[in-house]
């Protein structure tokens, strides 16, 4: 093969392999805040400006949340608008939005924007290397403008710093503090008081002893329940739910404690696991057990409601029962216990255990 051929045939090749020519750098066009040292100053300042609004956003946004009721509400558009929830929206969100509008602004009309092409190196870098790159990095803090404009580094870090207090705060809506006192009037505290009548979850309707049979199990609420409407429905509801099962009084064991909680074997419990808080839905009338379906915890309820199987690790809570003068089954009481899920804050030493009297 002569010389000129293959100098055609590598031609061809590098055709194939690079179809568009490289068209190397460009021309580097300064920008105006390059050449007017006018723009680059006001460019400055509207970058401080903007990273300074950001804590007063901030400020704004802490003030709104506790000073502008949750139940406060504006006409706007047609329509009824939270106005705590619509000033947390404006005040939070511009702050994160001037940030960004903040750097955006610097990058593009202060930082250095001098193109350059550098050709691809192996992913280890020898120590020549590293140094090289140490010295581009200390040039590239001086394009940035940082050594001339001290204010900017310094009103970033501080715009970013406080946008942690806004996040801090809205940690607060994920409830309050746990407190002994607090979990009195909250968690371990239901509908059930003494004399409120029990009712079929299904219609409300009032329950007599005659109502149910030997071996039946009937789902039922509290009937103050079903004056409530919204959240406070379903977090009462979750809380107050009741399974009432009728048994031979002379089949099943009843503590002397609690020889008055029953109405001529008529039970009533917490309808909530102690698991984790599923509804307990799975009866067996010959056995008197009852099965969580979610993870298999069983309860013996002809038994104070004892756990016989499974992962649950406390008795299902007894609710006491009578009968009023008109002769419908109501409550004696709350819960002696919390109903529900364990959590660690909670005594249990007033819960059932097997033999207790």
């Amino acid at each position: 093969m002569s010389s000129s051929e293959h100098n055609d045939l590598v031609r061809a090749n590098e055709e194939h392999h690079f179809p568009v020519p490289d068209p190397g750098l460009e021309e580097h066009v300064p920008r105006y805040t390059d050449t007017d040292p006018a723009a680059a100053t006001r460019v400055y300042r509207q970058v401080v400006a903007m990273f300074g609004l950001v804590p007063l956003l901030a400020i704004a946004f802490v003030v709104v949340y506790f000073a502008v009721p949750q139940d406060l509400w504006v006409p706007f558009l047609g329509t009824h608008w939270p106005l705590n929830n619509m000033l947390l929206g404006l005040t939070g969100g511009l702050a994160v939005t001037l940030v960004g509008l903040g750097a955006v602004h610097w990058a593009r009309q202060l930082m250095s924007d001098h193109e350059v092409v550098e050709e691809r190196h192996p992913a280890g870098s020898d120590p020549a290397t590293r140094t090289a790159f140490l010295g581009k990095l200390d040039a590239g803090i001086a394009d940035a403008g940082v050594s001339r404009r001290k204010m900017l580094l310094g009103s970033l870090g501080g715009a970013l710093g406080i946008l942690a207090v806004p996040a801090l705060v809205t940690l607060a809506d994920m409830g309050p503090w746990p407190t002994a006192a607090v979990r009195r009037e909250t968690i371990e505290k239901t509908l059930w008081t003494e004399g409120e009548v029990v009712v079929n979850d299904v219609n409300a309707k009032p329950l007599r002893p005659e109502d149910l049979e030997i071996g039946q199990l009937v789902n039922a609420e509290p009937q103050s329940l079903f004056d409530l409407d919204g959240h406070e429905l379903i977090t009462e509801k979750a809380k107050s739910a009741l399974i009432l099962v009728r048994m031979d009084p002379n089949r099943i064991q009843i503590p002397e404690s609690r020889r008055d909680w029953h109405v001529s074997g008529i039970l009533a419990y917490s309808k909530i696991c102690t698991h984790v808080g599923c509804p307990i839905t799975l009866w067996e009338q010959q056995t008197h057990h009852v099965l969580c379906p979610c993870h298999q915890s069983t309860f013996d309820l002809g038994n104070s409601g004892v756990v016989v199987f499974g992962p649950a690790a406390r008795s299902l809570p007894q609710l006491p029962l009578r009968v009023n003068a008109e002769g419908y089954l109501v409550a004696q009481s709350d819960f002696t216990v919390p109903v529900g899920p364990s959590y660690f804050e909670r005594d249990s030493r007033n819960d059932y255990q097997d033999g207790d009297q």
